[in-house]
């Protein structure tokens, strides 16, 4: 296979057209279509469906360009580095993570590592949805216990569990009347939580006054008084220190475990393995008493 006309293909994937991948890469049109003919005659395959106004990937075309841009891309990053000497990371680095751990500590995170390695160029976008990496381009997602997919790997660096709290003044109902509770999302429609204490497990109703879009906006209204809340321990355990919160107990679930993923058919970049070792020394331990000191 011709690596060159493969390079023009992904360049003209990736911008989505002959004319804008002409107008990024400074080549002509016209030799960009004729490479992309080229490919499809010696593939015997046809990678672009061509309409009158737009230009879409056919099914075996996306395939081709998942499987080989990614791989084109370390060709050119390994280039790079041994013709500068060495395999510093430089370039750009595009991280998705989700909305709590970038409030809470990717600024953080972001500073360091832009000191230490200041020839990154990083941008972190904010989402809790599940992204396409390939797609969207991202080099590396950080999700909270994500399902499984056999075309990324990755690993857990932190972990961390749910705790009811509650505001001291906020007296917990005696038997069986519901607690006032206050949760994220319209989604969550739980009407009993389950608790685990040292003297046993117990259960308790609840009736949700507030529903918020952010955990950090929960623990705020908690702190207020409103009602009670599951919280992830991290983000209250200087609350409960401070006697601004009290602890009703843990929850009765799944632990949260934060991953970092990236794709298992691309070489590890030196960019991400420099962002994974960031990672390391923020939280070398992984557990909520760790990340609650790094956000304080």
């Amino acid at each position: 296979m011709d690596l060159l006309a493969l390079a023009d293909f992904n360049l003209v994937a990736r911008h989505g057209g002959f004319g804008r991948a002409a107008r990024a890469s400074g080549r002509p049109k016209a030799t960009l279509s004729r490479r992309v003919s080229e490919l499809e005659g010696s593939l015997d395959l046809r990678l672009f469906e061509r309409g009158a106004r737009e230009l879409k990937l056919t099914e075996e075309g996306r395939a081709l360009y998942e499987r080989t841009g990614a791989l084109l891309a370390e060709l050119d990053e390994t280039a790079a580095a041994i013709a500068s000497g060495g395999d510093r990371p430089r370039g750009r680095l595009r991280i998705s993570a989700p909305l709590l751990f970038s409030q809470t500590a990717m600024g953080k995170l972001a500073a360091l590592f832009a000191l230490k390695y200041p020839e990154v160029r990083l941008e972190v976008t904010t989402e809790d949805r599940v992204v396409d990496m390939i797609e969207e381009g991202y080099d590396l997602v950080i999700r909270v216990n994500p399902d499984p997919d056999e075309t990324l790997v990755g690993r857990i660096f932190l972990r961390d569990r749910l705790v009811v709290v509650a505001s001291p003044a906020f007296g917990r109902p005696a038997g069986d009347v519901a607690v006032p509770a206050v949760v994220r999302g319209a989604s969550d429609l739980n009407s009993v939580w389950d608790l685990m204490q040292s003297n046993g497990s117990s259960r308790i109703r609840v009736e949700p006054v507030l529903r918020l879009s952010s955990l950090v906006m929960v623990r705020d209204a908690v702190r207020a008084g409103v009602g009670a809340a599951r919280l992830p321990v991290s983000l209250v355990s200087h609350d409960l220190a401070a006697g601004r919160l009290v602890h009703w107990g843990d929850v009765d679930g799944p632990e949260i475990a934060l991953w970092t993923l990236y794709p298992s058919r691309r070489l590890l970049s030196a960019r991400v393995s420099a962002f994974l070792d960031c990672l390391k020394e923020a939280f070398p331990s992984g557990t909520p008493e760790e990340f609650a000191s790094f956000i304080d």
